[in-house]
């Protein structure tokens, strides 16, 4: 679609890569830099923003893949220690995080409820599960936990779920394509591998789809495949990507939206009995609105038009458009791309998404990061180049967005080849930065710099009966007449898991009403709590902790 004119509404927040002085210095090695042989060497992997110690302030988990021909010093997944000044430290080895392979996706949960984040990373290879051991340090305990796989897979996305309410953790685990290198065929030897007309590695097309699994967390640290008999194995042929669980239909149960490459995505809707139906076609959420597979990599969540529905914002391969996806409340999906103004772009390879309200105005925007899979294209097609800038749409506050095309602070407008990112305020000034996997360069940390004086409110929640992460349940922030819902996921954007402090930008309202939707169905309410603040809510307690930060 062609662009209109400007609106005219400022956007008044401005992102600056500020990685090289944080101290983020170890690139993130995914195959080489100037061609891919292989599929595997293209795909990227994801970031998480946690607070691996609980001290308040959000550690850097980045994940990194290898080489064929052999790994590069130092290539392994990258655990960052927020010294609390705007700097981290490498605190990897010491963590017990060295591992050296294909990481592909991350998602961040408390499995054994005893108050400490833990990691499960999924590989071409061999998954793994990280306890956290509070100290500090991580144990891998993947096969203590009943999730060890003997065979090679090609995990991808992942999310720890409690999809039965019981208060554990169980885990949702999607795999992309069968590959072997060994008999996999190169970019010369087959002439369907080609993208407009030369050679590139083959797939996902033609290849084998690799299955989904479910895990139960039986509350005693073993997971249980329940994959079979939950229904997901019924579900078979799509090319899995990122998996999201959220209550998309309302009916106070998580269901699962998985993004599929190059064919239907999936939507796995709860039946509240231990089982899943897969809905995504007659809930609008499989194919464009024209009724096309288009490459879904990224998926965004969260309530564009202030209707506390969750919404569903999906990225997609270059000659197309990102998606969006408006919730009627039902779980059924309206495709609202063109009308909301996102028709405009499709330049770019899309990969890690957010629906987050980056100025703090109380409309939240949508964000992409970009970079595409063939290094061996921009020599002919210089219109397709490798590195490419991030994507910001502004929220108008109109159900239309504008694209900020230099409007928002070179931490946008540079090119990089990006995957994951993942969305958390690690400097603890209010707003929200952003923490982006580059290929074969060192991450980016995007920090938010506002010029206004808009007001915000965090929310931070602990479980009791619910699990101790409170992933799954919803908060409803109430503001200068406006509503917003978000909910704590175990994973979204592109592989990645962002800041679980779920960030509501106020506008000009000085207090907000909250309530709390519990993951097993309960329901608190908090009236007036003061803006521009952190308040962390325990199941039960109410309001147990405040903070009050100044922007910096």
């Amino acid at each position: 679609m062609p662009r209109g004119k400007p609106s005219g509404i400022p956007f008044l927040a401005q992102f600056t890569d500020v990685a090289a002085q944080a101290g983020l210095s170890h690139p993130v090695i995914y195959g080489p830099e100037d061609h891919k042989e292989f599929i595997l060497e293209t795909v990227g992997c994801g970031v998480a923003f946690f607070d691996y110690d609980n001290d308040g302030w959000l550690d850097l988990f980045v994940l990194s893949g290898t080489r064929f021909e052999g790994a590069p010093p130092g290539a392994t997944n990258r655990l960052y220690k927020n010294n609390r000044d705007g700097t981290f430290t490498d605190v990897t080895e010491k963590a017990g995080l060295v591992r050296t392979g294909w990481a592909s996706a991350v998602t961040v949960g408390d499995y054994n409820n005893d108050g400490f984040d833990d990691l499960f990373v999924t590989y071409w290879g061999h998954n793994v599960l990280y306890r956290n051991n509070g100290d500090g340090t991580f144990t891998d305990v993947t096969r203590e936990a009943g999730l060890y796989n003997e065979a090679v897979d090609w995990g991808s996305g992942c999310c720890f779920v409690d999809y039965d309410r019981d208060g554990h953790l169980d885990l949702f685990v999607a795999g992309y394509v069968e590959f072997d290198p060994k008999t996999a065929i190169r970019p010369s030897q087959d002439p369907n591998c080609n993208w407009k007309g030369i050679p590139v590695n083959c797939g996902p097309r033609g290849l084998r789809p690799a299955r989904q699994r479910l895990f139960h967390n039986d509350g005693h640290g073993r997971y249980r495949d329940v994959t079979a008999a939950s229904g997901i194995a019924k579900t078979h042929g799509g090319y899995a990507m990122t998996v999201v669980a959220a209550d998309f239909d309302n009916d106070g149960w998580p269901d699962i939206y998985v993004a599929c490459d190059s064919t239907a995505s999936y939507l796995f809707r709860n039946m509240h009995d231990g089982t899943f139906q897969e809905q995504a076609l007659e809930r609008g959420a499989a194919l464009s609105e024209d009724g096309m597979e288009q490459a879904g990599m990224g998926v965004g969540i969260g309530d564009f038009n202030l209707d506390g529905n969750l919404d569903i914002f999906k990225t997609h391969f270059s000659d197309d458009t990102p998606v969006l996806w408006r919730n009627d409340g039902t779980g059924n999906f309206e495709d609202v791309t063109v009308v909301s103004g996102l028709g405009v772009e499709t330049r770019y390879i899309g990969w890690g998404a957010g629906i987050v309200d980056l100025d703090n105005d109380g409309y939240p925007d949508l964000f992409a990061a970009t970079g595409s899979v063939y290094p061996e294209i921009e020599k002919k097609l210089p219109q397709y180049p490798l590195k490419t800038p991030r994507l910001l749409f502004h929220n108008l506050g109109n159900g239309k967005f504008e694209e900020m095309i230099d409007g928002a602070g070179p931490g946008i407008s540079t090119a990089h080849c990006s995957r994951g990112c993942a969305f958390g305020d690690f400097d603890n000034d209010g707003d929200l930065d952003i923490a982006i996997v580059n290929m074969n360069e060192t991450p980016s940390l995007l920090r938010n710099d506002q010029k206004n004086s808009r007001s915000w409110l965090k929310v931070r929640l602990e479980g009791t009966k619910t699990n101790r992460g409170a992933l799954g349940s919803r908060v409803t922030v109430s503001y200068g007449g406006k509503k917003q819902a978000q909910e704590v996921v175990g994973q979204s954007s592109f592989y990645s898991s962002s800041d679980r402090r779920l960030h509501f930008g106020l506008g000009e309202a000085a207090t907000a009403d909250v309530e709390v939707r519990w993951t097993n169905g309960g329901i608190e309410r908090f009236r007036n709590v003061a803006a521009c603040q952190l308040v962390v809510i325990r199941e039960g307690a109410g309001i147990i902790h405040r903070e009050t930060w100044k922007r910096r």
